[in-house]
């Protein structure tokens, strides 16, 4: 019997970006749009399908239904072949990490293809990843050509997840939940698109080495490491020849009664750069560095350090008390509100407008009766901020630039819907 995973899933990266940025976890939730680029035709270079399909059948056989997960899949090669190349399905796409992890074989991944492992002065590197939801995974970090569409990206660091013939998870990266199977990941892989290039920016390349990100593993055992930007896990977008300055992510809608088994939708490369991925009459949400995003006001209280993420499973924001939603008895995850709730805030960024929203909350168990991997309504708390997880994208087109490019709208890194 097909069932959904009822853990939260929110795998915003813990890691300090460009040395000012932490991000952390916060909710979402929305239908409506007025932005369609119209890509539901034949696939272009720059547009990648996607599907809320509950993941991996191994996975849903193990652990159920992956709940408002979006997947995808990518092409790996060795660097410089055109022939030694394995594609990965079922990768989650998640616009709030950063960086292509992929789940070896040795953890029940689909990753069989041998790929060079990165090193510092001829000592492997293995890479620590934790999440805002306290997991964590681990492996080496590789170097691979990366495919996607018809874009291509050369020679990128990628994270290899769980290879059992790799060093040991060192102590200082271990937290409560280890992630590095294919039970726990629910994936196959991550594919981190947002708003950063690197996956830890100048945090880990100067200074001294933290603990619980890299690490330099010689026989004797893994010591943390800096590493330079260069060599750390990296957006794949970010180095596509063209189409690089970010991505949208476009779903159909999805209601609180009419949840779906399945779900199809685009994810488009590029944000101005061809007829297909204008930015039109979205409004831009610039990310706030020293907040970590934008700012939500809900009952006159400013809420700052909103972000938009597919890979939340849910919406997730502040908590009981001041929402006025029960926690469902089964799990302290998720709100399990009487009935259908419906919510009034408004987003702002620094400078800008202010932006209406309006999203609905429903019971959490109810919405979660059938086999369902596509379901709108579902969220949890999360006190002091909010975080726009994939329910959000149902029915609108979400647009995530990156750091350090130029893109229609102004000032990048931002969030644009």
């Amino acid at each position: 019997m097909l069932f959904a995973r009822t853990e939260p899933l929110r795998r915003a990266l813990m890691f300090c970006l460009c040395g000012s940025l932490a991000l952390a976890v916060g909710c979402g939730g929305g239908s409506n749009n007025s932005n369609s680029n119209n890509n539901n035709g034949t696939p272009t270079q720059n547009t990648q399908p996607i599907a809320v399909n509950g993941g991996p059948p191994a996975a849903i056989a193990m652990s159920g239904i992956y709940l408002n997960g979006a997947f995808t899949s990518v092409t790996v090669c060795v660097p410089g072949s055109a022939t030694s190349c394995q594609t990965i399905d079922n990768v989650l796409v998640d616009t709030g990490s950063f960086g292509l992890r992929l789940l070896s074989s040795s953890s029940q991944g689909e990753l069989t293809l041998a790929l060079p492992t990165a090193s510092i002065s001829g000592v492997p590197i293995g890479e620590c990843t934790q999440f805002a939801d306290t997991s964590f995974i681990w492996g080496p970090v590789a170097i691979a050509d990366v495919k996607i569409a018809g874009e291509q990206a050369s020679s990128v660091p990628v994270h290899v997840v769980g290879d059992t013939s790799f060093a040991s998870v060192p102590s200082t990266c271990s937290t409560s939940i280890d992630d590095d199977s294919l039970a726990k990941l629910g994936a196959n892989g991550i594919l981190g698109v947002g708003n950063f290039q690197q996956d830890c920016g100048s945090f880990c390349s100067t200074g001294t080495a933290p603990t619980g990100f890299y690490y330099q593993c010689p026989a004797s055992g893994c010591v943390p490491t800096l590493v330079s930007l260069t060599q750390q896990v990296q957006n794949p977008v970010g180095l596509f020849a063209t189409d690089n300055n970010g991505v949208i992510v476009e779903l159909p809608a999805v209601t609180l009664t009419s949840p779906q088994p399945t779900l199809t939708g685009s994810m488009i490369f590029g944000i101005g750069t061809q007829a297909d991925n204008a930015l039109g009459s979205a409004t831009v949400f610039p990310v706030d560095l020293s907040s970590g995003g934008f700012t939500t006001t809900y009952n006159n209280v400013a809420y700052t350090g909103s972000f938009i993420d597919s890979g939340s499973n849910g919406l997730f924001f502040l908590d009981a008390t001041t929402t006025g939603m029960p926690i469902c008895t089964d799990t302290s995850f998720w709100y399990c509100p009487a009935s259908t709730t419906q919510f009034n805030v408004t987003n702002q960024a620094t400078g800008g407008s202010p932006h209406a929203l309006t999203f609905s909350v429903g019971n959490f168990d109810q919405l979660i009766a059938g086999p369902n991997a596509a379901v709108n309504g579902t969220a949890g708390p999360n006190a002091g901020f909010f975080d726009f997880g994939l329910p959000f994208f149902y029915g609108r087109n979400v647009y995530t630039s990156i750091d350090g490019t130029t893109a229609p709208g102004g000032q990048t890194p931002y969030w644009a819907y």
